[in-house]
């Protein structure tokens, strides 16, 4: 498969009041034509700034010091602002965690999506596009504001929006963070439907691993701005690589029988300023040395996946994920 989304040793910095913050430390990231990737990792990770970066959203106060980030063949970080949206509205489509914040308070939700398929569709199809994602009484959705649906209904519309154009690449933050599990399914369900449907790739962001292991053809998983493992997801999170895919994987709430207390990841995920010497990791990591205090890792090819560490062939352990029920 060739590669729709191509990353290569991205280096991100935000200001802060200590010296630049680096959110992403050298990242590398493919996703293929109709591949789905779950990009996973803690808060801090970098997950989001990544996954920013793959339609050139990044903040203002942000600055890319290094690499670069193709959609298509076509280099982003290169693109003038005509040509940048021409790539988000030809080949990109986004769905947030916060539905109702980016959607226009001041316009019915009708009106919004018929903007978003200007030039694609016929008006008439607004109705057909909000029955896909399985939303019901479309006539009155349309007529609505934002404010006026739940959290679901609202998540569905972004949904709809994202897809109507039948977008080569999804890139999905936490779409379903903020509802509740059975919302949270059936909406997993509109997402990857409508993207097998129309051939979509799909970059999503999340923390829920087993969904991730049950959903995705890959995962990367990331930790201080680097993505430390890469292969096949079920692969990868049933007997991870690298240490700190292992524990996170250990503190997966998917894995723990009833009464079973959780292993949480110990310590604190680090704040980069500059280049770290060695393994970012390596403060956490129980399998540590001199080596991993002082010298950068570089990427092994183990087993068919990706591992960002000197002792990768030494983790290895079994660590089962079982797949999120499907309701």
């Amino acid at each position: 498969m060739s590669a729709l989304l191509d990353v290569r040793g991205l280096v991100v910095e935000y200001p802060g009041a200590g010296g630049a913050v680096r959110a992403l430390d050298g990242a590398d990231l493919t996703v293929a034509e109709g591949e789905t990737v779950g990009l996973v990792g803690e808060s801090g990770s970098g997950k989001s700034t990544l996954g920013a970066a793959a339609g050139r959203l990044l903040s203002r106060a942000a600055r890319v010091r290094a690499g670069s980030v193709s959609v298509a063949g076509e280099s982003l970080l290169e693109m003038g602002s005509r040509e940048i949206r021409r790539v988000r509205r030809e080949r990109l489509g986004f769905v947030f965690q916060d539905p109702i914040s980016h959607l226009d308070p001041t316009m019915r939700v009708g009106a919004q999506l018929r903007r978003a398929v200007a030039g694609r569709t016929k008006g008439g199809d607004i109705a057909a596009h909000l029955e896909r994602v399985r939303l019901d009484d479309v006539r009155r959705i349309a007529r609505a504001y934002p404010h006026e649906l739940s959290g679901g209904m609202a998540q569905r519309v972004a949904i709809a929006m994202a897809m109507a154009a039948r977008p080569r690449l999804l890139v999905a933050d936490e779409p379903t963070a903020a509802l509740d599990s059975q919302v949270r399914e059936d909406v997993l369900d509109v997402v990857f439907g409508l993207a097998a449907e129309a051939g979509t790739g799909i970059l999503w962001l999340s923390h829920d691993l087993p969904a991730v292991a049950r959903r995705c053809d890959r995962v990367a998983v990331m930790y201080g701005g680097r993505v430390v493992e890469d292969g096949p997801a079920a692969e990868v999170l049933a007997r991870p690589s690298h240490p700190y895919t292992a524990a996170l994987a250990r503190s997966a709430p998917g894995k723990a029988e009833r009464g079973e207390r959780l292993e949480p990841v110990p310590g604190r995920p680090p704040v980069l300023v500059g280049e770290p010497a060695g393994c970012a990791f390596a403060p956490r990591c129980p399998m540590a040395d001199d080596r991993c205090a002082g010298e950068r890792p570089v990427p092994v090819r183990i087993e068919g996946r990706d591992v960002l560490c000197h002792r990768a062939e030494e983790t290895g352990a079994a660590v089962e994920i079982v797949p999120a029920v499907k309701r």
